[in-house]
């Protein structure tokens, strides 16, 4: 899903499996394991997607970065 963001492009969550793919607005990607439902709901509901990325998800959960 887009979102209205100068730092991130878009956000998409995988309730299942508790991944969540963000890409930010330079087209880079990423994937971050274990996040809860309520942590991606909380994100996409932000004032500020980037503050919360920086303190809710960045450095708090494994990612692997996305290759095109």
């Amino acid at each position: 899903m887009q979102v209205d963001s100068t730092a991130i492009r878009d956000i998409a969550y995988d309730p299942s499996h508790e991944k969540l793919f963000v890409t930010f607005q330079d087209g880079d990607a990423y994937v971050y394991a274990g996040v809860p439902g309520e942590v991606h709901r909380s994100f996409l509901d932000a004032d500020s997607k980037g503050r919360f990325f920086a303190h809710e998800i960045s450095g708090r959960y494994p990612y692997n970065r996305l290759t095109s």
